[in-house]
């Protein structure tokens, strides 16, 4: 299996076939970091497809920490950009509330279901810094990756990493 770096090269001299790879390695985990940083499954198709263009009209070149960084970034950075475009015009559709449909859920089930609900809860509850490294982290990028896409040393990931998790410790033990 080829490294992200040598089908970037791959990709560099017109091999489309390096493309697929990239998005059959990629799309999965990039798919679901936007889905909840825009909680928006459609949206985050759209942004999925304007990062794997970005890649497609300009790969990075030269020396790049990562290219699974990179991509992680530029999705990063469209989120951003879709979430700012959200606040400046409110949509007719996100006016109208939806009920959420309950069902019985066996014993366990159950408890899994509200160890669930309360780490998604205590999630929404992080400051907005947090809870986005949350979603990369999740994903499972590595100090080094996060640092890249964040723009920060790795030794501040480590610190907002500590305190994300002591943060969400608290707020399941309430």
């Amino acid at each position: 299996m080829l490294s992200d770096e040598a089908l970037r090269e791959r990709l560099l001299r017109g091999d489309l076939t390096a493309f697929d790879a990239l998005y059959d390695r990629h799309a999965r985990p990039l798919h679901g970091f936007i889905v909840r940083y825009l909680g928006d499954a459609h949206e985050a198709e759209d942004v999925l497809h304007e990062t794997f263009m970005a890649l497609l009209r300009a790969p990075p070149q030269g020396a790049v920490a990562s290219l699974r960084a990179w991509m992680f970034e530029v999705a990063r950075n469209a989120c951003l950009h879709r979430l700012r475009t959200r606040r400046r015009g409110v949509r007719a559709l996100d006016a109208v509330a939806v009920e959420p449909v309950h069902r019985a859920l066996p014993d366990e089930e159950l408890s899994a279901h509200q160890s669930a609900e309360r780490l998604k809860a205590a999630v929404a509850r992080l400051p907005e810094g947090l809870a986005e490294l949350y979603a990369l982290r999740t994903r499972g990028l590595s100090y080094e990756e996060l640092a890249t896409v964040l723009a920060v040393p790795v030794g501040t990931v480590k610190s907002r990493l500590h305190d994300m998790v002591a943060r969400l410790r608290q707020e399941m033990d309430r």
